[in-house]
């Protein structure tokens, strides 16, 4: 894991620092985004693994209701069977599609099912935020995992019991607004940053200025960047345009800890400042070996078991090392000159920003 550890900071320290990205990857349009749909339907068709009616009375209402839609009255009739799940449908909604187009999605148990294998999902409607039907959904169900149950013994892979429909879903109304009626043309950052903002500015009036002899670009705050279309040229090829265009955006100095997983992330503008570090295990090793004490002959004593505990304490490490560093490179070989395990360069990295010397945000997760 150590040798894994300091294979990736040597990669990590190896990309150059000047990386260009396209506009496109670090920000968004403003207006333009998905729109999440959720509905409750039924999963009928499953082999004796739905729910049980009893312990899931929802089901079971659902299932009268279906069938008095269509006509068969079972309003005083015991429903026992198992071939039905009761389910929560969610989907997400592409900004700007059209109506009739199709959708994937997704299906995920609300009662007791065991699984969802072999099912089909019935016609279920699908909400927006407003309350409004955006989209129906139905077709059957894959699923990935399974669950075999015997006598002594189940199996169990994957979640046998969360599905999917590509292309399961119909839309049926369409969003109110439109890409040509966007009011503003706003660019928001993925990853808000003054410095970037001003550099996709000054990338954007480069082009403009060479290509249509405006400036169309300004920004706004840290977050956004107000863009106004020259005349005469369409929005859509616009923003094609403007997408395309490579910037290098600037980071904050942050470092990353998972003490669950022991991964370290180092930005590329971490300082630390020159200090002296030292780093030791002390292991404590107790184990016990009882004795069996024999009486004397003729002594008319007891045969008795007689505890015995050794401990023994060994402290390693000590190694006193000097780290400071003013970029990256300069800053992993400093730790790997120390020679620890993730774990221990998590500790100092905590240690170094309690002193004060770590001159960078420390996000431990």
């Amino acid at each position: 894991m150590f040798r894994m550890f300091i294979c990736l900071l040597a990669v990590l320290t190896a990309v150059p620092a000047t990386a260009m990205v396209r506009i496109k990857d670090i920000a968004t349009l403003q207006g333009v985004r998905d729109n999440q749909l959720v509905g409750y339907g039924l999963v009928i068709g499953l082999k004796g693994s739905g729910d049980t009616l009893r312990n899931s009375p929802f089901t079971e209402q659902s299932l009268q209701s279906m069938l008095d839609s269509l006509g068969v009255n079972v309003r005083d009739t015991r429903l026992r069977t198992r071939n039905v799940a009761a389910v929560v449908v969610t989907a997400e909604m592409p900004s700007f599609i059209g109506k009739g187009s199709s959708i994937d999605i997704s299906v995920s148990s609300l009662g007791d099912a065991t699984s969802l294998a072999g099912g089909t999902l019935v016609a279920t409607p699908l909400l927006g935020a407003d309350g409004q039907i955006y989209a129906v959904a139905q077709g059957p169900v894959a699923v990935s995992g399974f669950a075999e149950l015997g006598a002594a013994e189940s199996l169990t892979q994957g979640i046998p019991t969360v599905g999917r429909i590509p292309n399961g879903g119909l839309i049926e109304r369409n969003l109110p607004a439109k890409f040509s009626q966007i009011p503003d043309l706003v660019l928001e950052l993925s990853n808000p940053d003054f410095k970037t903002a001003v550099r996709i500015t000054d990338a954007i009036n480069r082009y403009t200025r060479e290509r249509y002899g405006v400036r169309v670009a300004k920004e706004r705050d840290y977050r956004s960047v107000d863009l106004t279309p020259p005349p005469k040229v369409s929005l859509t090829r616009f923003i094609a345009e403007i997408e395309s265009i490579r910037v290098r955006p600037d980071q904050s100095a942050k470092v990353v800890i998972d003490e669950r997983t022991g991964t370290v992330v180092i930005g590329k503008d971490v300082q630390i400042s020159t200090v002296a570090i030292t780093h030791g295990n002390l292991t404590v090793r107790i184990s016990e070996a009882p004795e069996v004490s024999q009486p004397a002959p003729f002594s008319q004593g007891e045969t008795v078991v007689v505890p015995r505990t050794y401990v023994d304490a060994q402290e390693t490490g000590g190694r006193l090392a000097v780290v400071g560093g003013t970029d990256l490179p300069t800053l992993v070989r400093g730790l790997n000159r120390i020679g620890l395990r993730p774990t221990g360069i998590i500790a100092i990295l905590q240690a170094i920003k309690t002193a004060g010397a770590l001159q960078a945000e420390l996000v431990v997760q």
